[in-house]
């Protein structure tokens, strides 16, 4: 008896921490998931008493909704050059902030300013910078006499108009988010270069390999499930964001030239009533980001063991 009460007692302490997180997964995720479920399949509105379930109807109009094509496509794109922007450049800042210089630390402090600023407060601070008559970016370029003459390289205009032109607009929603992920990208590949053996590394070079090569044969291969892990999350965090688009653009310009599916749930379903469409555009977020998940942890897996 005496010798099961102490494992009696780390049960109850187990089961008791377990308590809140259990509790806190049902309320904010389980039972949002399960209303968005029975929301999708019905034809709930935003002022509407009745409802009744419809099946499978709202999921049928959403695949036949040019919105909703135009947003999946807009999403992927959004989604995966930030991705790519951010391993590039997260990589690179990684390489210089491993290596001791003066200010090292200022700089890895004033590196994680973005991601401790508000999103919602940097990226109203972005809509300034792009804004269409005061823009201090057009303002730098007419000054490096890169706009603003006939024969200048972003044309004659004053100004760009960053928000109002499609491709500018897209670009510079990319441009907002590859800042907002840019710190977070970093430091987890900070932690993972300082996590390779330096014997490796001082190796290679004594055996007259260059950079190139050390970080094709070396670094990378090493880095590789670090590189999963971060892209796993920069996906979640990208294909699910809609505060810098809802912010700078509201999904223009028109027709919906940077709307992603996040921001098209909210316009459908907050602002336009049909909970039921914005619940099914919501649902599928759930198998694209499963399988997506899926991929990339199973490639992290095989590096490890290889």
């Amino acid at each position: 008896m005496r010798s099961g009460r102490p494992f009696h007692r780390d049960s109850l302490t187990a089961f008791a921490l377990l308590v809140p997180v259990v509790v806190y997964l049902a309320a904010f995720i389980g039972f949002p998931f399960v209303m968005s479920f029975i929301y999708s399949i019905s034809n709930a509105t935003i002022g509407d008493p009745h409802f009744s379930i419809t099946g499978l109807n709202n999921f049928r109009e959403m695949f036949h909704d040019a919105a909703f094509r135009t947003s999946l496509a807009n999403t992927f794109i959004f989604t995966f050059v930030s991705i790519a922007l951010v391993i590039v450049l997260a990589h690179i800042l990684a390489e210089l902030l491993i290596r001791d210089f003066p200010g090292k630390w200022i700089a890895r402090f004033l590196l994680m300013l973005p991601w401790t600023t508000p999103i919602a407060l940097g990226t109203i601070g972005f809509l300034w910078f792009m804004d269409s008559v005061y823009s201090p970016f057009d303002w730098l370029l007419r000054k490096l006499g890169l706009l603003g003459s006939p024969g200048d390289l972003f044309g004659p205009m004053s100004n760009l108009y960053w928000l109002a032109r499609p491709g500018l607009a897209m670009a510079s929603v990319i441009l907002v988010h590859v800042w907002r992920l840019l710190p977070l990208a970093t430091v987890i590949l900070i932690a993972g270069l300082n996590a390779i053996p330096r014997e490796i590394v001082e190796a290679a070079q004594i055996d007259g390999a260059g950079y190139f090569r050390r970080l094709f044969h070396i670094t990378l291969p090493l880095l590789f499930p670090v590189i999963g892990v971060t892209v796993l999350f920069s996906v979640f965090f990208t294909f699910t964001d809609m505060t810098v688009v809802w912010i700078l653009t509201r999904g223009g310009p028109p027709p919906h030239a940077t709307q992603v599916l996040a921001s098209l749930a909210f316009l459908k379903s907050i602002q336009g009533g049909d909970l039921a469409q914005g619940a099914a555009i919501s649902l599928f977020f759930f198998p694209v980001l499963a399988g997506i998940a899926a991929i990339v942890l199973r490639l992290v897996k095989k590096a490890v063991v290889v």
